[in-house]
């Protein structure tokens, strides 16, 4: 498995928001609905030099919000899907803001059947653990998935 690690500043998405306790399927859900809406954020998401979108994020944190992972083995959490925005954005009525904080990352392509569990292996044969919760990410000028891991804090 081939992976890389950046170094990712804190950064905000603004989203629509979900939990665990809305029941099986409840992620697709949410991308379904922030996709069928992306209309009323769109002007808010950040974008790069040439004008495309920065990033399409699946974001994950504990319930206490603190970003840590998912509690019970990974199965417990609330979950952001959405559109990195300026961190001072506003988000509209029916939209949720996250702004995650600063973390070292190893990046995992979503290539394999489980890169979740591959991430984790390779975490665990490196001597890393989890600094945080584990987010989702989409490039949109590839259209390509990775899921980052966060290994460390950044400190300001």
């Amino acid at each position: 498995m081939k992976t890389t690690s950046i170094s990712k500043p804190a950064f905000s998405v603004i989203g629509r928001e979900g939990s665990t306790k809305d029941g099986d399927g409840f992620v697709g859900k949410l991308w379904a609905e922030a996709n069928q809406k992306f209309s009323e954020i769109s002007h808010l998401a950040k974008r790069d030099s040439d004008g495309n979108f920065s990033g399409f994020w699946g974001l994950m944190t504990d319930f206490s919000r603190s970003f840590q992972p998912w509690e019970n083995n990974f199965s417990e959490g609330l979950y952001l899907a959405g559109a990195e925005c300026e961190d001072d954005a506003i988000e509209p009525e029916g939209w949720t803001k996250w702004t995650v904080p600063g973390f070292e990352y190893i990046i995992v392509p979503c290539e394999s059947e489980n890169p979740f569990l591959s991430g984790l292996t390779y975490l665990s044969q490196n001597g890393l653990s989890l600094a945080g919760a584990v987010q989702d990410f989409t490039c949109p000028k590839t259209g390509k998935s990775y899921m980052l891991f966060p290994v460390g804090r950044m400190t300001v």
